[in-house]
């Protein structure tokens, strides 16, 4: 592994993408460490230290995890990448149910091209949505619970409005950093951007566990957040190749086909994109019940809600964000894999399976194929994801468990995919590289 990394150094080409890469990273995190203006900084950082003691910080965990604890810090950088993963979710489901979209996405590279730029667009109109909640929040004294101090210098709309087009431009920064890492650097950037705020957190959330629950919980933590990182492995490199043959056909004068390939189904063919829709849909309930939280007399309906959804650690939240994951594995899977599109495309080109005729019985096998691998997909993500809120109920540290739900998912995929194609890069020049 170390001389895989010493002969990726010694490359000159690939020597200056990775000290690229590297750079942008130290630029994103030193941005992720500046107070936005007006911010008042002692009062933040006693009042984050009282919420984290606390569980008041729950209700914004997935977003302050993927700006890499710089949301409650309320820095320039505090939303993250956080809008840019929404807008693109949201552009993902839109190209299924807009036929332009859709249309756009079928023309190659200049509809993606296309695509990209409305992705950005709607990630600016997010971020200043999430930037006016944040500071909004943030002003009233509601963004930490049971803090009673003052977290900006002033309540003005002249500092409410600086603070909001600070954090909405740090955004568009953000996204421009990203995708100066895909055309110059090594791996995908806004990937490699939400692996470094991740990864941001770890040492902190784990020196967090030992202080508060000693050397014998640290370190039966340690052993299986490696079994975990082991399986999480084992499970993003698994998939089902489905065996594709091309016939022989003439054009003009030349020959073409007669070749072999396969068609590769993951059994985590959706990624992390349903643990975070249904972290989404789950944390609309907590938003319901903390703006009613000065009601004397709730609703037995908020009542239910905070008893039964807003606890992390009750059952019927468990079970609820286990079956919101598989729902959405399914759905997403769906949408992002056309059987039809892919049997018209190989019956088009002279493709076929061996033992299955082209046309409508490709279609129905890949359609039977692609829901049996997608269940153990779903149920692996769905028992990764719990992970968190088990340690919540075993050893009360569902604040400080790092390994498990997103971050382990992000950092593993990430990681195996920039690896990958650094492996690709040193293969060209004849190197030995990482995987063997």
């Amino acid at each position: 592994m170390l001389s895989a990394f010493v002969n990726a150094f010694r490359t000159p080409d690939l020597r200056r993408k990775l000290l690229f890469v590297v750079g942008i990273i130290v630029i994103f995190r030193a941005g992720s460490q500046i107070p936005a203006p007006g911010v008042n900084v002692a009062n933040v950082e006693r009042c984050l230290q009282a919420a984290q003691e606390g569980s008041n910080a729950g209700l914004y965990s997935l977003v302050n995890l993927f700006s890499g604890g710089a949301l409650l810090q309320l820095t320039i950088f505090a939303l993250g990448i956080m809008p840019y993963i929404t807008a693109s979710i949201i552009l993902q489901l839109l190209v299924v149910v807009i036929p332009r979209l859709e249309a756009l996405k079928k023309e190659g590279q200049s509809g993606q091209t296309k695509i990209t730029q409305y992705t950005r667009y709607l990630t600016l109109g997010l971020a200043l949505l999430q930037a006016t909640g944040i500071v909004a929040l943030a002003r009233s004294g509601q963004l930490l619970q049971g803090c009673d101090q003052d977290l900006l210098h002033s309540n003005g709309t002249q500092t409410f409005l600086v603070m909001v087009v600070t954090m909405t431009a740090g955004t568009a920064v953000i996204m421009w950093l990203g995708e100066l890492i895909t055309e110059r650097g090594v791996g995908n950037g806004m990937s490699i951007l939400i692996f470094t705020q991740v990864v941001a957190t770890f040492p902190a959330l784990l020196w967090q566990l030992k202080i508060a629950k000693g050397w014998w919980t640290f370190g039966g933590v340690i052993v299986v957040g490696l079994v975990i990182m082991a399986a999480v492995i084992f499970i993003e490199q698994a998939q089902r190749r489905i065996p594709v043959q091309y016939a022989r056909r003439m054009v003009g004068r030349k020959m073409f086909g007669g070749s072999s390939t396969y068609i590769p189904l993951k059994v985590n063919q959706a990624g992390i994109i349903p643990v975070i829709v249904a972290s989404s849909l789950l944390y609309l309930p907590a938003l319901v019940v903390q703006f009613n939280q000065n009601n004397p007399d709730p609703s037995p309906i908020i009542r239910f809600v905070n008893n039964y959804l807003v606890d992390q650690g009750n059952p019927l939240h468990m079970a609820a964000y286990f079956l919101l994951i598989i729902f959405f594995t399914y759905f997403y899977v769906s949408i992002t894999f056309n059987p039809e599109e892919v049997a018209d495309n190989m019956k088009k080109y002279g493709g076929f399976i061996p033992g299955i005729r082209a046309g409508k019985p490709t279609q129905d096998y890949l359609s039977y194929v692609l829901s049996r691998i997608t269940l153990p997909g779903s149920l692996y993500l769905g028992l990764i994801a719990l992970v968190p809120l088990l340690a919540l109920v075993l050893i009360d540290a569902n604040q400080n468990f790092p390994f498990g739900g997103t971050s382990i998912l992000i950092m593993v995929g990430v990681a195996l995919d920039t690896v990958k194609q650094i492996e690709s890069q040193l293969q060209q020049r004849n190197y030995e590289g990482f995987l063997r």
